[in-house]
């Protein structure tokens, strides 16, 4: 995929499996807000939302979360928590670099900071966590692009004629 400086919100559904509508709710709700947002045009229409590839990159790991059952309360609460507690963007801890790693095990999220700490960041994100046992099942979120279907070409048969 190339990258490019901005992406429309159908192209952003098509990549991310969310419908347009999620993604007005979300901006309206502040879970992720665009770049460009809609606004009223002199011929009295809207302009597009647009994204970043960074805001891209968010949405589809919000998604993914989402499609595990996190609700959008939760989704809320994991990138306020990010931005407070830790100082740190969804993207940043998903694969961006930063001193923050976001992990689940499909039923929680978790942050484990660079000194090796974990937080439950649904639960009690001030409090660290005594992790004994097996980190395996913990996995790291990360962003995947929903693969296009493919059509198919509908093939003439001679009964068809």
């Amino acid at each position: 995929m190339r990258l490019k400086k901005t992406y429309s919100s159908r192209e952003v559904a098509a990549l991310t499996g969310l419908t347009a509508r999620q993604l007005q709710v979300w901006d309206a709700g502040g879970l992720l807000i665009p770049t460009m947002r809609p606004r009223r045009t002199a011929a009295g229409g809207y302009t597009e939302r647009r994204y970043t590839p960074i805001e891209l990159f968010e949405l589809l790991v919000l998604a993914d979360l989402r499609r595990r059952g996190f609700s959008v309360h939760q989704l809320h609460q994991v990138v306020r928590i990010l931005k407070e507690e830790f100082g740190e963007r969804l993207f940043d801890a998903t694969g961006g670099g930063g001193s923050v790693q976001v992990l689940t095990d499909g039923r929680e999220i978790y942050a484990r900071g660079a000194d090796g700490g974990f937080f439950n960041l649904l639960k009690a994100p001030r409090q660290p966590l005594l992790v004994i046992g097996n980190e395996g099942l913990l996995k790291d979120l990360s962003a995947w692009i929903r693969p296009r279907r493919r059509r198919r070409k509908k093939r003439l048969q001679i009964s068809d004629c």
